[in-house]
């Protein structure tokens, strides 16, 4: 069978389920998987793979088997019910190469609901887009992978080399759902992860910190609001001395973001503080998520944000004397660059090229994705390459239907050539 033919049969398998896959892909997205609430979306997962004869794994993560694991993230949340899923084919006599086909289960919180056009759980389909949390980021990529793998079956053929679907927790904010999978020894010869790019494939990604900052003040009645110190008022100046760290990094730039005007972002993402109206605040509490360019190492950035904010402490009289203390409690990734001239690339690119009539274009990301375990810690070409979503993280985040169809033709093509194909 020549590379032609097959191609037209695995994009006409993959039109012939697309209707399912729409309808599956709004299930999914009916299911709240925020954090800590994976487990029904992971169970609805796990049904799926089950159904078409893969061998399904669902474990909790345990913090002790990862935890000194390179890439490993603190965690502030019990992960007493924070479930992974994989669902494997393992081809009868492989002689193909093997694959791992990731995506992430979880979501980011929708916001004030009064702010979206149609309740962020219920699947609106309106010109040409799904509408809805995590539509986007990522089910759509998520299911593009599973209905990937069926158009094959629907063709009457299988991969000739192992591949395991991941479904996985925790990307959105520490990333060890992969890291698990890692340690539970999922490994392939190379990885598709469809996050939202656009149909484009990631070149590289910035590196993502969380931390807190936690500074007291001391209270007093606010008729002599001059004899406390104001805890809220004091992060101003620590914010501004972040803020010109960031502006400071981004001038020193990155070869792989080259053309960026800023691909180092901070950003207060939240903050609380004061007990009393009447009171002067004893206490506040902000967030930070910063970005940090591939090769920075995550200590000497630790140092380089507690000697920042230790500076502009120290400008202040009071709390030179009590220090604001600062509490890593989520992501600590590294940033990373795809390597150029990998037989996946050059795969991708023809799959790519086949459905679209278009070169691969490539572009880096300024934010993180899962991708680094599988490229920084496992030696796994890792292709991060997905549909077009808008407003992810946003009120009204949407996905375009027809670029999922795209997306999904084209990692059934890349099983295909791949991995190879047997009959079933």
């Amino acid at each position: 069978m020549t590379d032609t033919s097959l191609n037209q049969r695995l994009i006409d398998a993959v039109d012939a389920g697309f209707d399912a896959q729409i309808r599956f892909l709004a299930d999914l997205v009916r299911l709240p998987s925020l954090r800590g609430e994976e487990a029904s979306a992971q169970d609805f997962m796990a049904r799926a793979y089950a159904d078409r004869g893969l061998q399904v794994d669902r474990w909790r993560i345990e913090v002790d088997r990862i935890r000194e694991l390179p890439g490993f993230s603190p965690v502030a949340v019990s992960y007493d019910n924070a479930w992974n899923v994989v669902g494997a084919h393992r081809a009868a006599s492989p002689t193909g190469r093997s694959l791992i086909l990731n995506g992430h289960i979880d979501v980011v919180p929708t916001g004030p609901l009064d702010m979206w056009s149609t309740p962020p759980f219920v699947p609106a389909v309106r010109g040409g887009w799904m509408h809805g949390r995590g539509a986007g980021d990522m089910k759509a990529g998520l299911v593009a992978n599973l209905f990937a793998l069926d158009a094959l079956h629907r063709i009457g053929l299988a991969p000739a080399g192992d591949v395991y679907l991941q479904s996985v927790i925790e990307e959105e904010c520490t990333g060890n759902g992969a890291l698990a999978c890692l340690e539970r020894g999922y490994r392939a010869d190379a990885a598709i992860i469809p996050e939202p790019m656009g149909e484009e494939l990631m070149s590289a990604q910035v590196g993502v910190m969380w931390f807190q900052v936690k500074v007291r003040g001391r209270p007093a009645h606010v008729a002599v609001a001059g004899t406390g110190a104001n805890a809220i008022e004091a992060c101003w100046p620590i914010m501004q001395a972040l803020h010109r760290l960031e502006h400071d990094w981004n001038a020193q730039g990155h070869p792989a973001f080259a053309g960026h005007a800023h691909p180092i972002n901070f950003v207060v993402s939240r903050i609380e503080g004061g007990d009393w109206t009447s009171s002067v605040p004893a206490w506040c509490t902000f967030d930070m998520r910063i970005g940090l360019f591939p090769g920075m190492s995550l200590e000497q950035v630790r140092a380089d944000v507690e000697a920042c904010i230790a500076k502009a402490a120290a400008a202040d009289a009071f709390l030179s004397a009590n220090p604001p203390q600062v509490v890593y409690h989520g992501f600590q990734a590294e940033g990373w660059v795809l390597p150029e001239g990998t037989e996946a690339q050059a795969v991708l690119a023809r799959c790519h090229d086949a459905v679209t009539g278009k070169p691969l274009a490539t572009g880096p990301s300024t934010g993180t994705t899962d991708a680094r375990f599988f490229g920084l810690y496992a030696g796994i070409p890792a292709l991060v390459y997905g549909p077009t979503a808008e407003r992810i993280h946003a009120f009204d985040e949407r996905v375009e239907i027809e670029s999922i169809r795209r997306v999904t033709r084209t990692i059934a093509l890349f099983i295909a050539h791949w991995c190879g194909t047997v009959q079933r």
